[in-house]
């Protein structure tokens, strides 16, 4: 959709520079009941904490892939009960999952790579999630992997999902770590508590571990593999070139 795309290139332009508040406020007015917010890590807390201010029933949703870590499970219950608002929860393809383990068995990723895995897991239940949305909101920054986010822009055309007509915003995409977990602490807003035993970006239990000093945050999220290609398929647009 050559319009479309216009049309949203100069919203981007227009709003790079506007607070994470802001960029939320135009999305929740523009779309309404038709948006949703994805909820997994410590950014996406956030923006349900300014979201709610401006839409206390925003839409929330997260994907339960079967192989999250305990401690991720009991948090969706902490955000579903500080904020009392419902988290819809999809699942991994039941059938795709049992077909792939029952091939490769439960561990194929470390040796064929997390795609196979992750398509089953967090891609179709993801589809399935944004196939009544006209808009998503998202927690990705710039600077969490310099190799496939660095040019997010706050608002495009979705280049994964949605047959060209998905809109998708990145309220945070020009935030820092820091300023993520300032927000986090001068708002008492809820963390997963794997954060206090060194884990920054939070996966499936198999496929994350903590980082160490001085390493960057998604060297934690599969660890196996060379670096420019940690993107789960969620955000797997961001390793396509992008159309002028």
């Amino acid at each position: 959709m050559p319009e479309q795309k216009t049309e949203i290139g100069k919203l981007a332009d227009d709003y790079k520079g506007r607070t994470p508040q802001e960029i939320l406020e135009y999305a929740l007015n523009r779309f309404g009941k038709d948006i949703t917010i994805a909820f997994s890590g410590a950014e996406d807390v956030v923006l349900i904490d300014m979201a709610v201010k401006i839409m206390p029933d925003v839409s929330i949703f997260s994907l339960d892939t079967g192989r999250l870590h305990p401690e991720t499970y009991r948090f969706f219950d902490v955000v579903r009960e500080h904020y009392d608002i419902p988290l819809e929860i999809f699942f991994a393809n039941r059938e795709r999952t049992e077909e792939l383990v029952k091939e490769k068995g439960m561990f194929s990723f470390y040796r064929d790579g997390h795609g196979e895995c992750c398509s089953v897991r967090k891609v179709d239940p993801l589809r399935r999630s944004l196939s009544t949305r006209a808009a998503w909101i998202t927690g990705q920054r710039k600077d969490q992997s310099p190799n496939t986010r660095a040019e997010i822009p706050v608002v495009e055309v979705d280049p994964a999902f949605g047959d060209g007509k998905l809109i998708k915003f990145n309220p945070l995409a020009n935030w820092s770590s820091k300023q993520v977990w300032d927000y986090i602490r001068e708002n008492d807003v809820p963390y997963n508590e794997l954060h206090e035993k060194g884990y920054v970006s939070i996966g499936c239990e198999p496929c994350t571990r903590p980082v160490l000093p001085g390493q960057h945050e998604r060297e934690g999220r599969w660890w196996w593999e060379e670096a420019t290609k940690k993107e789960c398929g969620l955000h797997s647009g961001n390793i396509r070139p992008r159309e002028e």
